[in-house]
Formats: structure tokens, C-alpha cells, sequence
């Protein structure tokens, strides 16, 4: 039996019901897909350019310091070695990629876990369009009030509304993104999920 979101206008009154077009999934299965996808998601933001210089790269002489035997002193061979002041960094970050690669089939089953639970959940609210006259923040923050939204909030929807991204992104608490966009840990992040109709 498929589930059925009520749908909400901008000023929170009811504009009827819409059926889920995926079959909930259940159970425990698809939570390791889910943890694999915000591993990875989170591997990804990372920008990998952390870099420290080793014995053959840092600056300095090659020249020994004082002759090998003879000097009671420890023999040296560089003063950059790792053991001195000044010296190269043993085993240092160098800048690599830390993406993990994903297999398309684990994402999508990720995404409609994600998805399913937020729905139970009682996350996810439906509006049946969201158009702003201008973009300002003002009619933004009206619309949030009549949804009865205060925590963490993500607009989906199906493209890129101009007036809609200008008039949200000076919210701290409000993110909008575009239905092919959307991924499993942005599904997981906010407190509430708004989807429009289409």
C-alpha cells in the first residue's frame, strides 16, 4: 500500500493528497547502503591539499656536518634530517583525493532508505508550488512561518528558481536544492524536508 503526503499551499492550508511513487523500504535493509553513501559524501568534501615537505624536499645543505668518526658527537649525515630542528617530515601529508568511489545501485537504494525513513518520520512536507513575486527574504521567511518551520529546512525542487535561492540564501538555517541534486546526506541533515508538488 503506497503512502500518502498531505499537500500544503504557501500559507499552510491543506491542497490535498499525494501518493509516494516508490515502495517504502523497510526493515533494516539499506543502512549500511546509507552509510556508505554520507562516508563517501563526506570523503568527498575534503579537499586534500594538505602538504608537508620531506628530507628531500625542505631547504638546506646536503653537506655533512662534521667528519663521521673521531668527534665523540653522534654521527650526522644532513642537517635536515628528520631528528633536527629545521628539518624534513617523516611520512607528512602530501595533497591526494580522498573520493570514494560508490556504486550507482548502492547510492540509489542509500537515497530511497534515506527518503523512506524521513517519510515515516513525518519529515518530509509537500507544498503544491512554491513561487516567490520578487526574491526577498521577507516573503521567504513568511512562507517558513505559515509551514510552521523553524529548524533546519531543505526546498527541493525540480529546477533552479532564481527569485527562490535569492530570497532564501540569507537564511542561516535554510538550504535549497534541485530534485537532481538531491543526495542522501542532504535527505539526512535538516529537521525538515519541503518538496514541491512536481
Amino acid at each position: 500500500r503506497a503512502m500518502k503526503i498531505k499537500i500544503q499551499d504557501t500559507k499552510g492550508k491543506s491542497a490535498g493528497e499525494l501518493e509516494v511513487k516508490f515502495p517504502l523500504i523497510e526493515n533494516s535493509k539499506g543502512l549500511q547502503a546509507v552509510h556508505d553513501a554520507v562516508v563517501a559524501y563526506n570523503a568527498a568534501q575534503r579537499s586534500g591539499t594538505a602538504c608537508a615537505k620531506t628530507v628531500g624536499e625542505v631547504r638546506g645543505s646536503n653537506k655533512k656536518p662534521w667528519r663521521q668518526k673521531g668527534t665523540g658527537r653522534a654521527r650526522a649525515g644532513s642537517v635536515r634530517s628528520p631528528l633536527w630542528p629545521g628539518g624534513g617530515v617523516v611520512f607528512g601529508p602530501k595533497p591526494r583525493d580522498f573520493a570514494k568511489k560508490i556504486n550507482k545501485k548502492t547510492r540509489d537504494l542509500a537515497l530511497r532508505k534515506a527518503l523512506s525513513e524521513r517519510l515515516k518520520a513525518g519529515d518530509v512536507i509537500v507544498v503544491d508550488d512554491l513561487k516567490l513575486s520578487a526574491p526577498k527574504t521577507k516573503e521567504m521567511v513568511a512562507v517558513l512561518a505559515a509551514l510552521k518551520l523553524d529548524g533546519t529546512t531543505l526546498i527541493v525542487q525540480p529546477d533552479a528558481n532564481k527569485n527562490l535561492v535569492l530570497a532564501a540564501r540569507n537564511i542561516p538555517e535554510l538550504t535549497v536544492t534541485t530534485s537532481d541534486n538531491l543526495n542522501t546526506y542532504d535527505v539526512l541533515r535538516p529537521d525538515k524536508l519541503v518538496f514541491t508538488k512536481s
